[in-house]
């Protein structure tokens, strides 16, 4: 029987590749051409990131970079054998995009994955409970940087403010990155300070307004057409637009409402692995339908990862899906270096437009945000740090580029722009914050109870029961009410606040160090005292009821022979 599996596997394998060369050549060669540049983009993000790593500057840019030098307007638009138009340039030069459709094809699933894990990561609990300093920060933030970005696309690209073109520079402007404040925080021992904990809730609000900001852009573009303003039909804008916050609204509330439902379907497959997978489909299927409905496919994999975040597999889903992060979100921002023209830099249109949109971005973050701050209990010095903390563009801010490239919308100088800033504003944004970390004295108008933060260490004997006490404390603190936010989930960095509690985690191998006030201090001692006494009852209980001779005498009288590694290892 097993021949047989093996002889019918074998005449599969031959018989797919003959009908691929049997149905033309073209195929086979685009076939052959997608595994060759994924496995040379794993290679090319995988060497960036560690540059990135060892120049201090974060992950991302070394994977943008990386892209921006093996795409075809760099090395890889040079001819190769078997390659005419090199082994990035596309098979079908007059595309829209200058790769081929399946290696963005990848891009675009990638961003789903990212989206969807951000959606999972977002505490909807926090959004509400800490809803007044961080939504008037985040609000304040969002809106001058729409605005901010919309002018300047009128300036530059002329045209109207509801132009599509300057809707999408207003939307790129407002997508703040928050993972690279959290690991300065982390480092500088303020993650769980006023300052710290107001970007976190900010940080919130400014993930949420801009997917609806970006489903109302998406709705009016549709309506506009790309020279202006002239001539529309503002009420047809206006029940576009209201029809695009109408299926975000409707689609978030049915998944929050049906949250635990959706949760229990997907806990009925049983094993974990199994669940996590599903409910990444359901998060493609729900991208599509909202494509489908003329919004972008990120806005159904937030939604759905929003979904989610509430219900108690949501952890578990970002960690069993944890590789497929790594693998596939490093390609989509290769490929949006790729996309970038390197020749439009020698455009001084293209130059000064990138730099003048990076001191806009940086400008209207730090007054939008930190305006707000002081009307919030925050002095000069406070407003100063959270603006700062919220300058940093990332990820949505590349996706919602490709997505105005791949719909025709931006032009390679005004991607070029788009690009310039995101990296710039991430590159700059470190030395600013810490800068003014460095400025001594409190940034509330009132003293904060409890002093400055003191660190303390745990370290454990190995690797796996560090990660098991943290999970297991994590789980304990949620039961009673604290909420967990994951700040930054590569470098593991978590900050955990009920009411005027708050203290911060960051796991790194067997050392678990946390953050916290004297005030503070003891809550969170005790938390990991409590941790390790549960798992010590359990284990204790488990050695005491189990008896593993017992699976040494069952498998003993199993038929099926055991190797040498099976029988050491009971």
């Amino acid at each position: 029987m097993k021949r047989m599996q093996l002889l019918l596997l074998v005449g599969i394998m031959v018989f797919i590749p003959a009908l691929a060369f049997a149905s033309g050549s073209s195929h086979a060669e685009t076939q052959t051409a997608l595994v060759i540049q994924v496995g040379i983009v794993l290679f090319a993000v995988k060497l960036g990131g560690i540059l990135a790593q060892r120049l201090k500057i974060p992950t991302v840019l070394g994977e943008l970079s990386a892209g921006i030098v093996i795409g075809p307007f760099a090395l890889g638009g040079l001819a190769l054998p078997g390659f005419p138009h090199g082994l990035f340039g596309s098979l079908a030069p007059a595309m829209d995009i200058p790769v081929s459709p399946e290696l963005y094809g990848i891009a675009t699933i990638a961003s789903i994955i990212l989206l969807f894990v951000s959606g999972l990561e977002t505490d909807l609990r926090l959004f509400i409970k800490y809803s007044l300093a961080g939504g008037l920060v985040g609000l304040g933030g969002v809106i001058l940087a729409f605005a901010g970005g919309d002018l300047f696309g009128v300036l530059v690209l002329g045209g109207g403010f509801m132009d599509p073109r300057n809707l999408f520079f207003g939307i790129m402007s407002t997508a703040t990155s928050v993972g690279i404040t959290a690991r300065i925080l982390s480092d500088r021992k303020k993650m769980d300070s006023p300052e710290g904990v107001t970007i976190l809730a900010a940080a919130v609000f400014d993930d949420v307004l801009g997917i609806v900001v970006l489903a109302v852009v998406l709705g009016i573009a549709s309506a506009t057409s790309l020279g202006g303003s002239a001539g529309i039909a503002w009420s047809r804008v206006g029940v576009i637009a209201a029809r695009a916050f109408g299926i975000w609204l409707g689609a978030t509330v049915i998944g929050l409402v049906l949250s635990k439902r959706i949760a229990g379907f997907l806990k009925s497959f049983k094993h974990a692995s199994a669940f996590s997978i599903l409910a990444l489909g359901l998060a493609l299927v729900v991208s599509g339908f909202f494509e489908k409905e003329g919004l972008a496919m990120i806005i159904g994999a937030y939604v759905m990862g929003l979904s989610l975040s509430k219900t108690d597999i949501s952890h578990i889903i970002i960690e069993k899906i944890h590789v497929l992060y790594e693998f596939f979100v490093p390609i989509f921002f290769a490929v949006m270096g790729m996309l970038v023209d390197v020749r439009q830099f020698a455009s001084p249109v293209v130059l000064l437009g990138g730099l003048a949109f990076t001191a806009l971005g940086i400008v209207t973050k730090l007054v939008g945000c930190g305006v707000p701050a002081l009307f919030a209990g925050f002095n000069a010095r406070g407003a100063l740090r959270i603006g700062a903390g919220m300058i940093p563009r990332g990820e949505v801010a590349l996706i919602i580029a490709g997505i105005g490239v791949s719909g025709g919308i931006l032009d390679p100088g005004s991607f070029g722009m788009a690009i310039m800033m995101t990296l710039l504003t991430t590159l700059i944004a470190p030395f600013g914050l810490t800068a003014a970390l460095r400025v001594p004295g409190s940034g509330t108008r009132k003293p904060t109870s409890g002093g400055d933060s003191r660190t303390i260490d745990f370290d454990f004997p190995s690797d796996d029961v560090a990660i098991l006490v943290t999970d297991t404390m994590t789980h304990q603190l949620q039961s009673e009410g604290f909420f967990v936010r994951t700040m930054d989930i590569e470098n593991g960095i978590a900050l955990v606040r009920k009411d005027e509690i708050s203290f911060s985690m960051r796991l790194e191998g067997i050392r678990l160090t946390a953050q916290a006030t004297d005030e503070n201090l003891p809550i969170l001692q005790a938390a990991v005292f409590d941790a390790v006494a549960t798992l010590n009852q359990s284990f204790g209980k488990l050695k005491d009821d189990f008896d593993p001779s017992s699976i040494r005498h069952e498998v003993s009288h199993e038929t099926a022979p055991l190797d040498k590694a099976e029988a050491k290892a009971i």
